[in-house]
């Protein structure tokens, strides 16, 4: 009879690994709330805050599986930024950890997902373990023009500049009138 209970308990033992080996994990980005949640077989596991692409940059919107996983990633674009526990999805774009954590909750990035870097591993760790299981499903808008203005009306001075005449004459020339241009008395 111990034997039985012993096979039992083996059986239910290696059911129970092999459930768990074929997890479904669906890892949901929700850019309009800046929000990252992760369900394993149908249960929500984590719930964390991201920052999506700022104004001006785009996330992509879409239904993806993981390319590459980087335990340690360099952006090579952006001088060398640091992306830790990397999970790439569409080309160059990735969820990875992000030192910036105060801008974590709001458009902050060039296109990546930003967590913060304690999050980053434990859904790294997760996807690894479950890479042909896992999906990524990015919903939601990213910021406007028109949104910006709204959202932030102290800074309509900056939008304002960014169509300034910015050429390098413009910035570093000193006026004419030192080098006997219009203007010299």
């Amino acid at each position: 009879m111990p034997r039985i209970l012993a096979t039992i308990a083996v059986a239910c033992a290696l059911i129970g690994a092999a459930g768990s080996a074929r997890a479904q994990i669906v890892v949901t980005v929700d850019k309009t709330a800046q929000r990252l949640s992760v369900d394993v077989d149908g249960a929500r596991r984590y719930d964390w805050p991201v920052s999506t692409a700022r104004w001006g940059y785009r996330t992509p919107n879409g239904i993806y599986r993981p390319e590459r996983l980087a335990r340690k990633w360099f952006s090579r674009k952006y001088d060398w930024s640091p992306m830790p526990y990397s999970i790439f999805f569409d080309g160059g774009y990735a969820i990875h950890g992000s030192y910036e954590v105060s801008r974590l909750g709001r458009p902050a990035s060039h296109g990546c997902i930003r967590l913060h870097p304690n999050n980053a591993k434990i859904l790294f760790d997760l996807v690894q373990t479950h890479v042909r299981a896992t999906r990524i499903v990015i919903t939601g808008e990213g910021p406007s023009s028109v949104g910006r203005v709204a959202a932030f009306p102290h800074r309509r001075r900056a939008v304002r500049r960014d169509t300034e005449d910015t050429t390098f004459r413009k910035i570093f020339a000193p006026p004419s009138r030192y080098y006997g241009g219009a203007g010299w008395n």
